[in-house]
């Protein structure tokens, strides 16, 4: 059943799309206009508990399907991404303020998720060790994991629920997939395409909940004893209450959580690649991408001319209602967000930075803004901003750099900008994040990567062979083929 179609989205549990067990809803606004974008199901601890046993009550037949038809159902949910691109984006247009381009890019690598995964199924490849022992064969191999809950953030709403549940279906898996409350349709637009793909009834199970159910949701899905599971993709505050759970019920968690990417530009730069990489980088969807760059690290020789280009560039893009497509940055997430933003941009501008572009909201929308002479005694120079921010800070040589974007908890992303590139792969040894890219935006993610941060952004990686660590039991099962003795 097509999403569009239901008045009220509606919880997909065992193969069946139904409304709440107790029938609450809840309404989710466009960002942009403030109309109602959404009426939802609001889920509670008896759907969430439900959901797990569903996936659970499918999980044999699943995972015993041929890696085969695992990889046709997969690839047959790529093609309905595609086919119903239009759709979703204009879903994500109506919930989280994207641009209709933004939306576009999330079918596309959502769909390229999903066909990677696809190619994952013959992937879980085991292992012969060398036995002590005379006569017997010694084998490692993978096996499923069980029910995979999967907890997804509005961001980049198709991105990354599809990532939540792709390499776990992949390798055997059944899923519960919750969605964020301020996206509930966008998410169930990937968990409809992946049932109309055709897995059995309970394979991908979606829940969506109210933001005053949220605790109480996650909290059953995580507790419940038949999960194995959990993956979660979101701020770091709330990254720390999932991990205390599941480390209280013995639940292995993934965790790909806030960030503060620093993005070095070296005195030997090309400023207008690094200029356009970091205008890239710091404003595309309004700078609310985990691996949005946060922290531009200059040396002081080159810091007036690149700050002067990047302003040019923020300067010169289109701001306003993300319906029109000539619109490049829309609104930001909700008033919160602003008020957020404004507050960084002050305390920073009242520090003494000097701001180059932006510095004040219009409506829902913070034009692109770029401070010049960031220091550690700035709100901006810490905090995750989350909105269309470029904190530059000034540095005396590579050594200074290096510690400037390492003084952070966080370590997602990262990117150096330098013509020597021996020196940059130097330097990208030093720089304490998850992913480092040299002479290139922090902003860049591909289905077959090993994807994931470090300190307080989390751990353990999506993506490619790396998933098969996190979605699979690595099992030692022996066969004595001879006669043994053995002592008593």
């Amino acid at each position: 059943m097509a999403t569009t179609d239901i008045a009220e989205q509606q919880l997909l549990i065992g193969g069946e799309w139904r409304g709440a067990a107790a029938g609450n809803s809840f309404e989710r606004s466009n960002p942009y206009t403030g109309d109602i974008a959404t009426t939802a199901s609001a889920a509670g601890r008896e759907d969430a508990r439900a959901a797990v046993e569903a996936a659970h009550a499918a999980l044999a037949e699943w995972s015993a399907t041929g890696p085969g038809a695992r990889r046709a159902v997969l690839s047959r949910a790529a093609e309905l991404i595609i086919e119903r691109q239009n759709e979703i984006a204009e879903t994500m247009i109506e919930e989280t303020g994207a641009t209709f381009g933004w939306g576009m890019f999330n079918c596309m690598l959502a769909s390229g998720m999903l066909r990677e995964a696809a190619a994952q199924t013959y992937g879980t490849i085991g292992e012969v060790i060398p036995s002590d022992i005379p006569g017997k064969l010694a084998m490692a191999v993978r096996a499923p994991v069980g029910v995979v809950v999967g907890i997804a953030p509005w961001n980049a709403p198709v991105i990354l629920s599809t990532r939540a549940v792709a390499t776990p279906l992949a390798f055997g898996n059944t899923v519960v997939l919750k969605a964020s409350e301020l996206s509930p349709r966008t998410h169930a637009h990937v968990a409809s395409a992946i049932a109309d793909a055709g897995v059995p009834p309970g394979v991908i199970n979606f829940l969506t909940n109210s933001p005053a159910d949220a605790a109480g949701v996650v909290e059953e899905l995580i507790a419940h004893p038949l999960t194995r599971r959990v993956n979660f993709t979101g701020s770091t505050r709330v990254g720390r209450i999932i991990a205390e759970i599941a480390g209280r019920h013995l639940k292995r968690v993934l965790l790909e959580l806030g960030g503060k990417a620093p993005l070095i530009v070296l005195a030997d730069a090309n400023l207008e690649r690094a200029a356009a990489a970091t205008s890239f980088g710091a404003f595309f969807h309004q700078g609310q991408i985990c691996m949005s760059t946060e922290r531009i690290v200059v040396e002081r020789s080159v810091a007036e001319p690149f700050a002067d280009l990047l302003a040019a560039r923020a300067s010169a893009l289109t701001v306003g209602d993300p319906r029109d497509p000539s619109t490049q940055i829309g609104p930001l997430i909700n008033e919160a967000a602003v008020t957020r933003v404004g507050e960084l941009v002050e305390d920073a501008r009242g520090h003494g930075a000097k701001v180059l572009s932006g510095g004040e909201a219009d409506g829902a929308c913070y034009p692109p803004t770029v401070l010049l002479g960031v220091d550690s005694g700035m709100r901006v120079y810490n905090e995750e901003s989350f909105g269309p921010l470029a904190s530059i800070v000034v540095v005396d040589g590579v050594e200074e750099a290096i510690a400037v974007a390492n003084d952070t908890e966080y370590g997602l992303a990262a990117a150096i900008f330098s013509e020597n590139v021996p020196a940059a792969l130097e330097i990208a040894q030093r720089i304490e994040s998850g992913m480092c890219h040299i002479n290139d935006a922090t902003v860049h993610d591909e289905p077959q990567m090993p994807f994931g941060g470090v300190k307080a952004s989390g751990w353990g990686r999506f993506g490619g062979r790396a998933a098969l660590e996190e979605f699979t039991e690595l099992r030692w099962i022996t066969i004595q083929e001879t006669e043994r003795h053995y002592p008593i």
